[in-house]
């Protein structure tokens, strides 16, 4: 019989495995990202000291697009830019959050980038 496979544990896997390669610390912080079906979320992280430097994401104020979408992506990317400048954080690790780099992700990554964040 053929199983169906769990497509939410299989990204924790894809994340968990990522995550034991990867590590931020104060001065190149992690940049984690969970997407779910409604909204979008970045966290700038220091590993070392399990805190949260800076967080974006749908649900703040500054966001025009409340959805999960590649418009509203650049927004939050941008977003988590500035207060990364306003923290003096300029590089990061990237964290993908087991999904793949592609369409929401990518939009994000690409619109933090060209905010300034270097990774």
């Amino acid at each position: 019989m053929v199983k169906k496979t769990d497509r939410k544990m299989e990204r924790r896997r894809r994340h968990l495995r990522v995550r034991r390669k990867i590590s931020g610390t104060q001065e190149r912080p992690r940049l984690c990202v969970y997407r779910s079906n409604a909204n979008i979320y970045v966290q700038l992280i220091d590993d070392i000291a399990q805190k949260t430097i800076a967080s974006a994401s749908t649900l703040d104020k500054e966001i025009k697009t409340k959805h999960s979408n590649k418009e509203a992506a650049k927004e939050v990317g941008a977003l988590i830019a500035k207060r990364a400048k306003e923290q003096k954080i300029e590089n990061v690790v990237f964290d993908r959050g087991g999904y793949i780099y592609h369409g929401v992700v990518k939009e994000l990554a690409e619109a933090a980038r060209q905010g300034g964040l270097k990774f």
